[in-house]
């Protein structure tokens, strides 16, 4: 092949893939994770605080009796900025929204990608739909639903062919340029391979910190789980690196709302999510520097 830098890559690829196979998947298994890159540093973390105001003044994402999402996500976005600034000064952080205003998910992808991020954590609020009941006569009503309650966190399901590959080629491509000089062939086999490992890396690194995450808010905050789940969302498909996305509790739910919005809630919140993040960078990081 004619890319040397790249096959070196690819080598130590499949000796670091041997090497999992020998070893016992437990609950820490994630941290097992080969990064690809040798000497790997966490330095940029891209916080998005989910919906936002449209222009006609239409407030997106879902509603409680008396708060907005959009109104939630923007000062947990920024407590958490905040925090990690305080918590871990090495780590740069970078914000989608900043105000009120809301931002498309391509530009939220777009801001990820374009300051060269390396973790994705998007911020959101849950609700359920109405639910259809039988009313006076048989006749069919709908109700709201304020059953729901728990944290949910969401990494991207691989579901249509070429998501994420143009933002991991302009992204995680770039990393391996500056460290290896490599140069990326669109459709050499080399780069193929590379782009699938880092493909795999990076679901492998979201799940990692999805139960990283998980395990603050039902451990330590003592909340009720809905697990970690994979779908396929936009933002998070066209992030070009680990990304998750944090459903902090359903908003229609009375005691859940009132949660989201109390001082308390949001600093159990941040504080987990910091927590999770500090063992994530120990984590990748580590493994790196045992290779």
């Amino acid at each position: 092949m004619k890319n040397k830098a790249l096959e070196r890559l690819i080598f130590s690829l499949y000796l670091s893939l041997i090497m999992l196979t020998l070893i016992s998947f437990t609950t820490s298994a994630f941290a097992q994770k080969d990064t690809l890159i040798a000497g790997f540093k966490l330095k940029t973390v891209i916080i998005d605080a989910g919906h936002g105001r449209m222009t006609n003044g239409v407030w997106r994402g879902a509603s409680g009796e008396y708060s907005q999402e959009s109104k939630i996500t923007l000062p947990v976005a920024f407590k958490l900025q905040e925090a990690i600034q305080k918590e871990i000064p090495e780590l740069n952080v970078v914000m989608t929204r900043l105000d009120d205003n809301d931002v498309s998910l391509q530009k939220r992808a777009d801001i990820a990608n374009n300051n060269k991020g390396q973790l994705f954590i998007s911020l959101h609020c849950n609700s359920l739909a109405d639910k259809t009941v039988k009313g006076a006569h048989g006749k069919k009503i709908h109700v709201p639903d304020r059953s729901g309650k728990g944290v949910l966190i969401v990494v991207y399901l691989y579901r249509r062919v070429g998501e994420q590959e143009t933002a991991i080629r302009e992204n995680a491509f770039d990393e391996v340029d500056s460290k290896e000089n490599a140069e990326i062939i669109p459709n050499d086999p080399t780069s193929l391979i590379l782009l699938n490992a880092f493909k795999d890396k990076y679901r492998k690194q979201s799940l990692q910190f999805a139960n990283l995450v998980l395990n603050e808010f039902v451990t330590v905050d003592g909340r009720r789980s809905e697990g970690v789940r994979e779908e396929s969302i936009h933002v998070l498909a066209n992030s070009g690196m680990p990304s998750v996305l944090v459903e902090m509790g359903y908003i229609n739910n009375e005691e859940e709302e009132a949660y989201l919005n109390s001082e308390t809630g949001r600093t159990e919140i941040v504080n987990s999510i910091v927590r999770a993040l500090k063992e994530y960078k120990r984590e990748v990081e580590q493994v790196t520097e045992q290779q």
